[in-house]
């Protein structure tokens, strides 16, 4: 079965699951390229996600995709999705078991895609793969973790309340090219990043 495909009976799967939390709320699986490199992974749907059962399409959307853009990267050449796949009620935070209950979902995703870089969008995202991580202190950092490298990220909603946040979220997201090309350097040795960061940061292996 090629990716498309076991990405689609993926999304079949978790529409059926009924014990799910909050199945009142369309389903927003992710959507871009099976074959990408880069996944982009934000923390739940919001109001237009839910509405159009597509995941960053929102104002914080619309700024993720003219970060892409400014980099000459396609959104259709990366894979963007979230850890919850449906939207919280008034857009709040995901709740700890709403997290717990979509994860492996999430697992059995980024396992068919299979990614060299994991790109998290905010604290939430962050820490399910860097548990002990801050986002202020450690978004555009790399770190490796198992076969992956992880470049945390502010989420871009947190970009449109701040302009100190964005700015330093557009400088960041800026060097991803430079990331994505050194890919195959930082797997084969342990990132510089992650030697400073040893000291307060547990890297455990999660998949």
């Amino acid at each position: 079965m090629n990716k498309a495909a076991a990405l689609e009976e993926l999304k079949r799967e978790i529409a059926a699951d009924k014990s799910l939390p909050l199945i009142e709320s369309n389903l927003v699986f992710g959507e871009g390229d099976p074959n990408a490199e880069v996944i982009f992974i934000g923390e739940a749907p919001g109001f237009y996600e839910n509405q159009q059962g597509r995941p960053f399409v929102g104002r914080a959307g619309q700024l993720l995709d003219e970060l892409l853009k400014e980099i000459d990267w396609k959104r259709s050449s990366v894979y963007i999705t979230n850890i919850v796949k449906r939207r919280p009620p008034e857009n709040r935070d995901p709740l700890p078991e709403e997290v717990t209950a979509y994860y492996p979902y999430l697992k059995k995703q980024i396992d068919i895609i299979n990614p060299k870089l994991i790109v998290p969008l905010g604290r939430f995202s962050m820490n399910i793969f860097l548990p002990d991580a801050k986002i202020s202190r450690d978004q555009g950092r790399v770190f490796r973790k198992g076969d992956w490298i992880i470049f945390p990220l502010y989420h871009p909603a947190a970009a449109l309340r701040s302009t100190a946040v964005l700015e330093e979220l557009r400088k960041k997201f800026g060097t991803l090219p430079t990331v994505r090309r050194k890919l195959a350097d930082l797997l084969a040795e342990k990132p510089a990043e992650l030697t400073a960061a040893d000291k307060h940061l547990k890297q455990e292996k999660l998949f």
